[in-house]
């Protein structure tokens, strides 16, 4: 009796087991047709048109039509600034445009890589309305040790003499360089050898401050960070604060109350002064 339960037993757990194994491979069977049939379903997502570079571009060299493609871009991943539309690259009577920044081939072209329609890779190309162009004089120190690139931002101090001692201010935040040495390239190597002198962009009053200071005193630059966006608030240091020297203003003292007294030699009145007294 005994074997005929064990019997019974394992044929139950037998038939359960192989139940089990049906089932998930029947589990596995159907995830895999709908995971093909997903697959083998048509995407729906809308492509817009954007054009690409068919080669290599560097500063100052001239796009035309011929080096430009279409590439199909998803509509809610197409790069800010990017052209969809060859008459906004090449408006009437415009054959051609400058690079301003390198690009590699099949890249999306950027508003921001290019000149104006009509206007070359000069140093007004980079000048924004209202604005105008100031070069200061640098040298290995006051440059940043060669350190700056056109579309870095610097804080520009002044040193000078003031009231008998030196004092450095600082009279600009956040210029934004256009131009160092000769060159706008904004590809420009920071390993280059250091600049004699920088362009910045400045407001026509910012340039006179800057002219004033430039034939009164020194200048020297500090580099802004690329994700800085603060603005250095006013800064000034005298050779007293830098050492920590703090001098007593003198008290100017008051002039003592005077008495007189009169009296008569002869003819003649003669005026003594004496102590005060209370």
């Amino acid at each position: 009796m005994r074997l005929v339960f064990a019997a019974i037993l394992l044929a139950g757990l037998g038939l359960a087991g192989f139940a089990a194994f049906q089932t998930q491979q029947y589990v596995s069977q159907i995830e895999r047709e709908l995971l093909e049939a997903r697959a083998a379903q048509p995407r729906n997502i809308d492509t817009v048109d954007v054009f690409i570079t068919r080669r290599d571009l560097q500063y100052g060299e001239r796009l035309t039509r011929g080096d430009l493609m279409t590439a199909e871009f998803p509509a809610d991943a197409i790069p800010r600034g990017a052209y969809t539309s060859l008459d906004d690259i090449f408006p009437t009577g415009i054959t051609h445009r400058t690079v301003l920044r390198a690009m590699d081939t099949r890249e999306p072209l950027l508003a921001t890589k290019l000149t104006e329609p009509g206007k070359e890779a000069g140093i007004t190309s980079h000048l924004s309305p209202g604005k105008r162009a100031f070069t200061i004089d640098v040298n290995q120190t006051s440059g940043v040790a060669g350190f700056l690139r056109p579309g870095d931002h610097v804080d520009v101090f002044w040193t000078g003499r003031q009231d008998g001692s030196e004092i450095t201010q600082l009279i600009e935040a956040r210029l934004r360089l256009i131009a160092v040495d000769q060159s706008a390239n904004m590809e420009r190597n920071v390993e280059a050898r250091p600049a004699r002198n920088v362009t910045v962009e400045a407001t026509p009053e910012q340039a006179a401050a800057l002219a004033q200071a430039q034939n009164s005193g020194r200048l020297s630059l500090a580099l802004v960070g690329i994700n800085d966006d603060s603005v250095s608030s006013a800064v000034e240091m005298t050779q007293d604060r830098l050492l920590g020297i703090i001098r007593e203003e003198r008290v100017a003292e008051e002039p003592q109350e005077a008495c007189h007294i009169r009296t008569r030699r002869g003819n003649e009145l003669v005026v003594i002064e004496i102590p005060c007294t209370n």
